[in-house]
């Protein structure tokens, strides 16, 4: 069993110097007479002369963005203000490049499989721009997608950002509800729209939601279907052209997600989606035009937008739509095979339901060409660290990343000169100020505390749509400390740079003064084979004191006496007798968001006792039927002398 901290991979020698951090460490040093030693060294640099880091990224990255007044105007946040002066566009850096290789590699599972070139894709987004002009579409209009993880999203959301429109897109798992709390907010001009998908081999007629959705948006004017109609409008030639924008004009906007309340619009700006993309997939992921970039995504996830992203550094994206067991449970590493990926982007959720699956794609699958695996959504255990190394392959670099839609970026992750060390992250970000706080505000190492940033990023939001004031974006990060970013995650900084997550803060245990985050308890459970999935919720406040119950998803029928000896065993032993469940109670299915995160607090306000129906919008999850046995449960649980 690995250790935390284990070493697992550490870059070759040849990393320092072939990798594009190598070249821009290179750069650095020509332009600015310093050297960096390590991977620290060049953090540290890029943090303390912000300016001048991200001044250097635009330089080795050739922004085409004109000549601006200066970097930052001051280091403030919320409202810094980058590049001023300069007018770019982002979707003009995705398609400047001429290559032999495919732009995108499209798949589905009912065994769809085709390549796009680079000049089609050109072509295709120039065709669909010029359409989107003729319909009256200008600079900040909003153009919404509901849409599936295909091509014609990206040239969609590629032709709409040419023209300095707005993008938006969800996926089409979600129901009615959701699509319109989203939506109905930023109210679109035009929707993009598939009337049916397919997904775990059932194919699904979404006519009738379409219509619904066409009904609630007053403000559109079109609705583009997917099939004939759309197909007919990429036929027809139109110049390439491309508006430029201020810096931080909006490119799109992400929707937070939504199952505690009405969705939190986040807009994101032209020039701070480009910086940070440029720097976290070129110089952290070392990707480039050799490379071919997947992520197991939906529409609606921001993994779907970092994904676009590879084609900002000549990356041949890889689409998948569909289940990711369908037709088998393999399906995804089968992929890896025939598209001959080289980075492979997903949940951790996915990585540890192929342990409980008992895949062994090494064994199954060439996987000579894949270098890289990436993990994100939520802290990847140490099983999941084995899983990797042991199944998939011993050469791989395996970035676990974190991050947020609220930067559509990662703070933490991997990079070509840092090694991975086993449950935890390689490394901090370049130009990203990360800091762990502990309970008075005081920076600590080695040791848990809040994570929080305490230096403006590019990416940061230019704002949330319909917030003037800002007020709604300054309680989301910046009411607890001035001027600093608390992000809600719980986090160690080890003394080599690497971070440890341990979950949401705001979902803390505390137990008998042991504090701990949930997914230290996750992973312990969730090591056990006959847990599939688990949720822990601690019910201490307003009146129910000291109950903490535990909620697991099994692979046996039933929940015998001698498992619950040993999950409490294995929690008392690896993390402390005090977070000892009070009660283990066996369910069919956790609920989770469409993005695979757990849905903690909002099962906890239901069996507090709130009204489900304002604490979560069952249309926002995966697998909303799961709800139902937390309701009942809830009923038992508030009942006067009720024993559970």
């Amino acid at each position: 069993m690995l250790q935390e901290g284990q070493l697992l991979w550490q870059p070759s020698l040849e990393s320092h110097s072939s990798s594009q951090l190598g070249q821009f460490a290179d750069f650095v040093a020509s332009t600015k007479g310093l050297t960096f030693s390590d991977y620290e060294s060049l953090h540290r640099w890029s943090i303390e002369h912000l300016e001048d880091f991200w001044a250097a990224v635009w330089d080795f990255f050739q922004i085409d963005g004109g000549v601006y007044e200066q970097v930052l105007e001051a280091r403030v946040m919320p409202g810094a203000k980058w590049f001023t002066g300069s007018s770019l566009n982002y979707a003009a850096h995705c398609l400047r490049h001429e290559s032999n290789q495919a732009a995108m590699i499209a798949a589905n599972e009912s065994g769809g499989f085709s390549e796009i070139s680079w000049a089609t894709l050109k072509k295709q987004v120039s065709s669909l721009a010029a359409h989107l002009r003729s319909l009256g579409v200008t600079k900040g209009d909003r153009v919404a997608a509901y849409l599936g993880n295909t091509p014609e999203a990206i040239v969609g959301f590629l032709a709409t950002a040419s023209l300095g429109a707005i993008w938006s897109s969800t996926s089409m798992e979600m129901g009615l509800g959701s699509v319109v709390d989203r939506f109905s907010q930023i109210e679109p001009k035009i929707l993009f729209a598939a009337t049916s998908y397919t997904y775990n081999g059932k194919t699904f007629d979404c006519t009738s939601l379409v219509f619904d959705l066409e009904k609630a948006l007053p403000s559109l004017e079109k609705t583009i279907r997917l099939g004939a109609e759309f197909d007919a409008l990429l036929e027809k030639p139109a110049p390439l052209e491309f508006l430029r924008v201020p810096f931080d004009h909006p490119l799109y906007i992400l929707f937070s997600s939504g199952t505690t309340g009405l969705p939190k619009p986040i807009v994101h700006g032209h020039g701070g989606i480009l910086l940070e993309h440029y720097k976290q997939l070129g110089l952290q992921s070392n990707l480039g035009s050799s490379d071919r970039f997947f992520w197991f995504t939906t529409t609606g996830w921001m993994m779907w937008n970092y994904l676009v992203s590879g084609l900002l550094v000549g990356s041949s994206l890889v689409l998948w739509d569909g289940s990711p067991t369908h037709p088998s449970p393999d399906a995804l590493w089968r992929l890896c095979e025939r598209a001959k990926i080289t980075v492979f982007g997903c949940g951790a959720a996915y990585l540890h339901s192929n342990i409980k699956l008992n895949l062994e794609p090494a064994q199954t699958f060439d996987l000579s060409k894949l270098r890289a695996i990436g993990s994100t959504g939520s802290p990847l255990s140490l099983d999941g660290f084995a899983f990797v190394y042991e199944k998939v392959g011993q050469h791989l670099q395996l970035f676990s990343t974190s991050g947020g839609t609220d930067v559509c970026s990662a703070f933490l992750g991997g990079s070509p000169w840092s090694p991975v060390w086993a449950g935890e992250l390689s490394c901090r970000s370049l130009g990203a100020d990360v800091q762990s706080f502990d309970g008075q505000g005081n920076s600590v190492l080695e040791a848990v505390g809040e994570l929080v940033l305490c230096s403006p990023m590019p990416s940061m939001p230019v704002k949330f749509w319909n917030d003037p004031d800002n007020k709604r974006y300054f309680e989301s990060y910046f009411a607890d400390y001035p001027n600093i970013w608390r992000h809600g995650d719980w986090v160690k900084i080890t003394a080599r740079g690497s971070a440890v997550i341990y979950g949401r803060s705001d979902a803390t245990l505390n137990r008998g003064g042991v504090r701990m985050g949930t997914a230290e308890v996750y992973s312990v459970v969730e090591r056990i084979p006959e847990v599939l999935d688990s949720l822990v919720i601690d019910l201490e406040q307003l009146g129910k004191a000291s109950f903490m119950p535990l909620f697991v998803v099994l692979q046996t029928e039933n929940l015998t006496s001698d498992l619950e000896k040993q999950i409490k065993h294995a929690i008392r032993t690896e993390l402390s007798p005090r977070l000892i469940p009070d009660q283990i109670v066996q369910v069919a299915a956790i609920p989770r968001t469409l993005s695979g995160k757990k849905l903690e607090l909002p099962i906890r306000k239901i069996l507090l006792g709130a009204d489900a129906k304002k604490v979560v919008n069952a249309d926002a999850l995966a697998n909303p039927d799961s709800l139902e046995f937390f309701l009942e449960y809830a009923k038992r649980f508030n009942a006067p002398n009720e024993n559970l």
